[in-house]
């Protein structure tokens, strides 16, 4: 049975065409699978669509003040809508109309359309004016950006995430790992050379540890940024567009570290037949004509061994560093629990992950029959 569908038809007189002043009619159609959140969409498009109010600007916002009205004083609301976890509100003022979209992780959207381009600009600058505060990070945390594609393009939100200093976590990789990692920590943007930073090993020895103290290590000069649908960037030239050129007006501009979790599909052996055009897409942005000119770093982790990986992906020249992470020697593993009271008879001959570690320092019991004690490993992937 069909949905119903109401559909919003805009008169054809008085509507004009930006550029040649004909009539431009317009219909939008709903269905009960729109929120009341999508009603106001629809009704901010209107004016600017009909070429009423022809010029639009628009800004996405962190870390959102939540008594920030983000809207002028002298307007008038139109519509709010709430759900859980989001407001909308669509406000109008004297040839302006104004959507904020704000979340309640602090993250906001704000569109403005308007009869001039200068009362667009301005409309805007004053909504959001003072109504962010800077992040809250200290020395425990850093600030980290995370991509994903949402229902209207590209989204990047900010938040602060914990980041241990690598002297801290040292000791959680075994010597030949912590030499390596040390190299790459130490690191500044004039010594890079290769794009590509590849982790791989076992689940459970610490990749996605590493790549937080990475983080906060490089975060005077480079701002790092989680992509979370990485088949969708690499399968999106828009996305990855947007992605790779950022904001081209920032001053002071960091180079940017994309981080790629888990992406054995995109870079193993057999990447080509399975992804398309994704291995391609990633080869470019780190040494092809897409990277030209762009302050990118990839860092890619993946459970994939070294041979299983896609040739192109680990050629000299492309990398900046290729780092197998593994488990502890047993000699490691036995120091790493030696301020605590857990039993080092726990550790088998060939050593141990940082997550068997840390399930024997809690005291987790193994499963019959398996030689490593059983553990979720949460945030040492």
């Amino acid at each position: 049975m069909p949905k119903d569908v109401l559909r919003l038809v805009e008169p054809r007189e008085n509507v004009t065409d930006l550029e040649a002043g004909s009539p431009v009619p317009v219909v939008f159609n709903l269905n009960d699978n729109n929120s009341p959140a999508d009603v106001l969409d629809v009704l901010k498009l209107r004016p600017f669509a009909t070429g009423e109010q022809p010029w639009s600007r628009s800004t996405r916002l962190d870390h959102v003040r939540p008594e920030a009205p983000l809207r002028p004083d002298a307007c008038r609301l139109v519509r709010v809508a709430r759900e859980k976890g989001k407001e909308s509100v669509l406000a109008e003022g004297e040839g302006w109309t104004l959507l904020t979209n704000r979340w309640s992780n602090g993250s906001a959207y704000v569109e403005v359309s308007a009869v001039s381009e200068e009362l667009a600009d301005s409309v805007l600058e004053e909504s959001v004016k003072d109504a962010t505060d800077p992040p809250k990070t200290d020395e425990t945390n850093v600030e980290m950006g995370f991509w994903h594609m949402g229902s209207h393009g590209p989204v990047r939100t900010e938040r602060a995430i914990s980041a241990d200093a690598w002297a801290e976590i040292r000791r959680n990789y075994t010597a030949p790992v912590a030499e390596a990692l040390e190299e790459v920590m130490a690191l500044t943007r004039e010594e890079v050379s290769g794009r590509l930073l590849l982790l791989h090993g076992p689940p459970g020895t610490g990749k996605t540890t590493a790549l937080r103290a990475l983080a906060r290590a490089w975060n005077g000069w480079c701002q790092a940024d989680c992509v979370l649908d990485p088949e969708a960037l690499f399968g999106t030239p828009s996305y990855l567009m947007e992605v790779a050129v950022g904001d081209e007006e920032e001053k002071d501009r960091r180079w940017r570290l994309l981080i790629l979790e888990d992406c054995d599909e995109l870079i193993r052996g057999e990447a080509k037949q399975s992804t398309g055009q994704g291995l391609s897409r990633l080869l470019n942005l780190t040494d092809g004509m897409l990277g030209q000119g762009r302050d990118v770093l990839v860092a890619i982790t993946t459970n994939e061994d070294l041979a299983r990986l896609h040739p192109a992906v680990v050629r000299p020249g492309r990398c900046l560093a290729q780092i197998e992470v593994g488990s502890l020697t047993r000699d490691e593993a036995t120091a790493w629990l030696a301020d605590s009271e857990a039993p080092a008879a726990e550790i088998g001959p060939d050593g141990a992950t940082l997550a068997e570690l840390a399930a024997i320092r809690k005291g987790e019991k193994r499963p019959e029959g398996q030689g490593a004690p059983s553990s979720a490993t949460g945030f040492y992937l």
